[in-house]
C-alpha cells in the first residue's frame, strides 16, 4: 500500500501538505459523518494510518527506506489502493461502489466459507396416524423440501472446463476498480490470481453446491407407537457443505384418540355397559379388543366400576410383549320400563330390603 497515494500526494510531500490532505479526506470519510458505512470506515483507517506514519519522522524515514506499508494494517484487505488517477473517471454503471471496492473487508471469509466441512441442518416434520395404525405399525410418507447436494458439480459449486485465458481479468490475474478518480486493484477471484481459468461456476446450482428439492420420504411407524413419538430418519435433512455430513429428518407422530380404548402405558382401558340382570345374575358378555372380540365372564353380583384384567390384549410393548386390557363394568339401567318390569323390581326390592347405603351412616 502506497501511503502517499492514499493521501493523494507525491513522495516527498511536506508535513503541511500531509496535514491538509489528511484533514480534507478525514472530513469526507470519518465514521461520524458516514454512520453505518463500513467501507468508509475502512478507508478512514487507511488514511489515518498513512497520516500517522508520514507525520512521524522515524516511521516516515523507515517507510521511505523500505517502501512498504506497516505490517499491522488494520483492515487486512486483499485489495490494494493504487492511488488517484485524474486522467479518467468512472461514472454510472462503470463506477464501483464502496461495498464492491471493500467487499473482502466487509465480508471476510467466515467458518462457513473456509472450505472446512460443515454439517447440514436438521429438518422437522409431523405425521398423523390413527390409533389402530399406531398399534399395528404402518408405513407412511411425508413430503419435505430440502437442500440436496448438486449432482453436476458434486457440491463444489464449480465444474471443470478446458483451460484458457480468464475472461474476467484478461489473463492478468488482477482486476482494477475505480470510484471517481480513486483506483483500486485486487486479485481476480474468478481464477485465483493465476490468469488462467480451469473451472467455471455450476449453472445448475449457481455455485452454491446445493439445490432445493421436494421429495417424499418414507416413514416407518413401529407397532405400539405412542402419541408424540419422535422418529429419526438419517441423512434426510439439508445437505452439508464442503463434504460435511447431511442433516437428519425428525418426524413427530401424532396418534388420534380411539372412541373405545384409552391407553395408559402399555395397558388399554375400555368401559363395557352391563345390564342390571347381568350384574345380578352373572353373564358372559362380548368385549372388543385389538385382536377381535372375545367372551368375558361376569360373576353374579358384579358391582358397577369393577375392573377385569385380561392379560396380553393390550398395546405392543418395547420388549416384544403385550400389555393388558382393563375392562371396566358400567351398570346401565333400561331406558323404558313397562308396568310388569316395575312390579318385578318392586318384588325384587322387597326381597332385598337391606339398606345399600348403611356404610354411609355416621
Amino acid at each position: 500500500m502506497d501511503l502517499y497515494a492514499v493521501l493523494g500526494l507525491a513522495p516527498g510531500a511536506s508535513i503541511a501538505d500531509i496535514k491538509r490532505a489528511y484533514r480534507r479526506l478525514a472530513r469526507r470519510y470519518h465514521p461520524g459523518i458516514n454512520p453505518g458505512d463500513r467501507a468508509a470506515e475502512a478507508l478512514f483507517h487507511r488514511i489515518t494510518e498513512a497520516y500517522e506514519t508520514l507525520t512521524d519522522p522515524a516511521r516516515r524515514q523507515q517507510y521511505d527506506a523500505g517502501g512498504k506499508a506497516p505490517a499491522n494494517s488494520p483492515t487486512g484487505a486483499s485489495f490494494e489502493f493504487a492511488g488517484f488517477d485524474f486522467t479518467v473517471a468512472a461514472h454510472g454503471a462503470q463506477a464501483a461502489t464502496f461495498t464492491e471496492l471493500f467487499a473482502e473487508v466487509l465480508h471476510p471469509v467466515g467458518p462457513g466459507d473456509s472450505g472446512r466441512p460443515e454439517a447440514g441442518a436438521d429438518l422437522h416434520a409431523t405425521l398423523s396416524v390413527t390409533f389402530v395404525e399406531s398399534m399395528a405399525g404402518v408405513q407412511r410418507q411425508v413430503v419435505v423440501t430440502r437442500q440436496d447436494m448438486c449432482q453436476p458439480c458434486r457440491g463444489t459449486g464449480s465444474v471443470a472446463t478446458p483451460e484458457g485465458r480468464c475472461p474476467h481479468c484478461h489473463a492478468t490475474g488482477s482486476v482494477r476498480w475505480a470510484r471517481g478518480h480513486m483506483v483500486f486493484s485486487k486479485s481476480c477471484a474468478a481464477c485465483g490470481g493465476s490468469g488462467r481459468q480451469r473451472h467455471q461456476r455450476c449453472g445448475v446450482c449457481g455455485a452454491h453446491g446445493r439445490v432445493v428439492r421436494t421429495e417424499g420420504v418414507s416413514v416407518s411407524v413401529p407397532s405400539g407407537t405412542v402419541d408424540g413419538t419422535r422418529i429419526r430418519i438419517p441423512e434426510k435433512g439439508h445437505a452439508g457443505r464442503h463434504g460435511g455430513r447431511t442433516g437428519d429428518l425428525y418426524v413427530v407422530v401424532h396418534v388420534a384418540p380411539h372412541p373405545l380404548f384409552r391407553r395408559e402405558g402399555d395397558d388399554l382401558h375400555i368401559e363395557i355397559p352391563v345390564a342390571v340382570h347381568e350384574a345380578v345374575l352373572g353373564a358372559r358378555i362380548e368385549v372388543p379388543s385389538l385382536d377381535g372380540p372375545f367372551r368375558l365372564t361376569l360373576p353374579p353380583g358384579t358391582q358397577g366400576g369393577r375392573q377385569f384384567r385380561v392379560s396380553g390384549r393390550g398395546a405392543p410393548a418395547r420388549d416384544g410383549g403385550r400389555g393388558d386390557l382393563i375392562v371396566h363394568a358400567r351398570l346401565v339401567l333400561p331406558p323404558d320400563v313397562d308396568e310388569r318390569s316395575r312390579e318385578l323390581m318392586r318384588e325384587f326390592g322387597r326381597r332385598n330390603n337391606d339398606n345399600v347405603r348403611k356404610d354411609l351412616k355416621t
